[in-house]
């Protein structure tokens, strides 16, 4: 994270939009006192692939118990 005046931000605002690009956070500070942060935007998650999903989670085996008598099992014997 770096850290630039104003002025200099103006000046060199393309220069500063390419870092933020590149990855890098920049603070721009007025009097030595912060008034904004330039960060790169949040990575755009990828779409889930449904069919591939289904694929996975009907090979899984079923439980042979349900998720609360597991939990109860599980505070039971002190396991948690």
């Amino acid at each position: 994270m770096s850290a630039i005046n104003l002025a200099d931000a103006k000046a060199h605002f393309s220069e500063l939009v390419d870092r933020v690009e590149a990855g890098e956070t920049v603070d721009i500070l007025r009097r030595g006192k912060l008034v904004a942060r330039l960060t790169p935007p949040e990575r755009p998650r990828k779409p889930i692939d449904l069919a591939r999903l289904k694929a996975v989670t009907d090979q899984m085996p079923m439980q042979s118990e349900s998720a609360g008598d597991f939990v109860r099992r599980m505070r039971d014997e002190d396991r948690y």
